[in-house]
């Protein structure tokens, strides 16, 4: 006598008030999952590049100042610039360069910041390049 002969020719239990199960979330209850969550994100962040920020020379400091002054002076003429700039990282030591065009909202003095019309705020500090372009 076989262990499970009473049992084996029955027919498969189908539910009168619950609907089947899709074959897609049977399959889900198999798939792998992440035994350490946030792992992949951790490794990301340890491989992301960072690049520490470029010293500029007096030269060049006195050659964005006075870019500054021109673009200050000509400023109600909406002043079309390219910003090559420093941005620090929130997360780890470093940070990225970033390129801009646009045109110049206002210069502020007190606050040390560029503007530009699509509400960006450069830091003076960081900027390592401005090309006047009209």
């Amino acid at each position: 006598m076989n262990k499970y002969e009473d049992i084996i020719n029955l027919t498969h239990h189908v539910s009168k008030t619950r609907k089947p199960m899709t074959m897609y979330n049977r399959a889900a209850q198999f798939a792998p999952f992440a035994a350490l969550t946030g792992y992949d994100e951790e490794i990301k962040e340890v491989a992301r590049l960072t690049y520490r920020k470029i010293e500029l020379s007096d030269e060049s400091k006195e050659r964005i100042n006075n870019e500054l002054n021109k673009i200050k002076e000509n400023i109600n003429s909406h002043p079309q610039v390219t910003l090559k700039y420093y941005v620090p990282d929130n997360k780890k030591l470093g940070g990225e360069y970033k390129e801009l065009t646009g045109t110049v909202k206002k210069i502020d003095i007190d606050k040390k910041v560029i503007i530009i019309s699509n509400r960006s705020k450069i830091a003076f500090e960081n900027i390592i390049n401005i090309d006047y372009l009209k």
